[in-house]
């Protein structure tokens, strides 16, 4: 591949060329010849000094939440008998004109190098990093070679969270719901209690092999463990009811009820109105499982689900544009009196709902949550505000 040098030289070797012919000068041909000459060298040299580099990328970390940075560190060896050239490396953003663009010395042979540089965010979603362009020139700056030494990469950016106090802790049927004390499951308790499918966070050393081996699923031991918290976030996606400014918040939201609710033990549930559920799960990994899925939910379609009567809190993050049917079908999702918890993300012009079951906590587009939700949490009973 010519660089712009290259192509300059090339179309003025042909200019020489037709003044050649116009002026009937052979000197004009000479130069025009050498010109090409030049050309031909640097493809040639091109061809016969490869740069036989092999490069890896890591990012630290591969997740981050929204306005924090990544950092990406590329090892690089060359695996050839003959030290490289000075070479350009070319590493693009998510597809786009963004792009780290790096010089590398000359690298002896079987050498190695590293060069770091690092990924802003500034919202949510998946970005790809790569594929690494490796890009060599001929002495002149005539030519350039350019190949790939490693695939794309992903970096998931979270949502933005929030410093939120967790749900409360429901009364239900769930002899370990309840109380205001959670603890993992599996962590505490002596009595056997009952066998239940393995979820994502459990104590491997509670697996019942045998029942395992009988219905090729594993399973867990269940003590009893009072203490048990549930908490359900319903986050409503429908493209109706969102513009992009909504849609962010809700799932900002969303994330920090999740995240406020995950780290304080209780078992966990995502559900979103375009068929996503997270099902139950505690632990580290499921939390980063809720939040990969809330990095990449986009609007879509779908309702309201329907829940089960199950014990535990619920948490239902929708937009003050919900249509009256919808909130009144509200008060089938929390299961029991108390338990449902309405976030509203309301607009500076729209009516907002007046009344709902549970605790109901509204927010002004591009406001913070934190302060309504922490005061509604503190509290007791319905508590209705709106910060503007």
């Amino acid at each position: 591949m010519l660089t712009r040098r290259g192509w300059a030289l090339s179309v003025g070797g042909l200019l020489l060329v037709l003044a050649g012919r116009l002026l009937g000068l052979l000197e004009l041909y000479v130069l025009a010849a050498g010109c090409w000459a030049l050309m031909g060298t640097a493809l040639v040299f091109l061809v016969t000094h490869p740069a036989d580099v092999a490069a890896r990328r890591t990012l630290t970390p591969h997740r981050v939440q929204a306005g924090d940075e990544s950092l990406v560190e590329l090892r690089l060896q060359n695996r050839g008998r003959r030290t490289t050239p000075v070479v350009e490396l070319r590493d693009p953003v998510d597809g786009g004109p963004r792009r780290a663009r790096l010089l590398m010395a000359p690298l002896p042979a079987g050498a190695e190098e590293r060069a770091q540089y690092r990924i802003p965010t500034e919202r949510r979603g998946v970005l790809s990093v790569g594929p690494l362009e490796l890009r060599r020139f001929d002495p002149l700056a005539l030519s350039t070679r350019a190949v790939v030494v490693a695939p794309e990469s992903e970096l998931v950016v979270y949502p933005a969270v929030e410093d939120l106090l967790p749900l409360p802790h429901a009364p239900g049927d769930d002899r370990r719901g309840g109380s205001r004390r959670a603890t993992a499951v599996g962590a505490a308790g002596e009595d056997f209690y009952a066998l239940r499918p393995w979820v994502m966070g459990d104590d491997l050393r509670q697996v019942h092999w045998p029942s395992t081996a009988r219905r090729d699923e594993i399973m867990v031991r269940q003590h009893d463990v009072p203490w048990q918290g549930r908490a359900t976030v319903v986050l409503d996606v429908r493209a109706r009811y969102h513009d992009a400014e909504s849609l962010e918040q809700a799932v900002s939201a969303a994330a920090s009820i999740a995240v406020s609710s995950g780290q304080g033990g209780s078992l966990l549930r995502l559900i979103t109105t375009d068929g996503g559920d997270t099902g139950f799960g505690n632990g580290p990994a499921h939390l980063d499982a809720v939040l990969d899925q809330l990095a990449r939910i986009e609007a879509g379609h779908g309702e309201l689900p329907d829940l089960p009567q199950t014990s535990g809190a619920v948490a239902l993050v929708v937009t003050a544009d919900v249509p009256a049917p919808d909130l009144a079908h509200l008060a089938r999702l929390g299961g029991r009196p108390g338990s449902l918890t309405l976030v509203v993300v309301a607009g500076q012009s729209r009516e907002v709902p007046t009344a709902a079951p549970g605790t109901m906590v509204l927010v002004g587009r591009g406001q913070p949550l934190a302060p309504t939700w922490n005061r509604a949490m503190a509290g007791a009973g319905v508590m209705r505000g709106v910060i503007r």
